[in-house]
């Protein structure tokens, strides 16, 4: 299963907006009123701004959750070992048909 992503916003402006709800956090009923009304200004889903103010939040520390480069990290080391496991997976294979074409040679006079 793939996730369809879409990098309509630059990292700039999502770090803006991230920052706009923190600093105007207090101006709103609750931090969902926040999200809303700067996610309308800046033309994006209130969804997709709580996501983004949720990352921005385990990046600084102050929620409980994998940063942005720990989740890099892993997605690489992850991706390696995909890779790793398909090369054993096609040794593991080349291995078996030498070792049977070999029992071949040999039982034929």
């Amino acid at each position: 299963m793939t996730k369809k992503t879409s990098n309509r916003f630059s990292p700039e402006v999502r770090q803006r907006a991230v920052r706009m709800v923190l600093d105007h956090g207090g101006d709103h009923a609750s931090q969902w009123a926040a999200i809303g009304s700067i996610a309308a200004k800046i033309g994006c889903t209130a969804e997709t701004l709580r996501k983004w103010v949720r990352q921005g939040e385990h990046d600084t520390g102050q929620r409980l959750g994998t940063a942005t480069e720990e989740r890099e990290r892993i997605k690489a080391l992850e991706r390696e070992v995909r890779e790793l496991r398909q090369a054993n997976e096609i040794l593991r294979k080349a291995s078996a048909y030498f070792a049977m074409a070999e029992l071949d040679r040999r039982s034929k006079p």
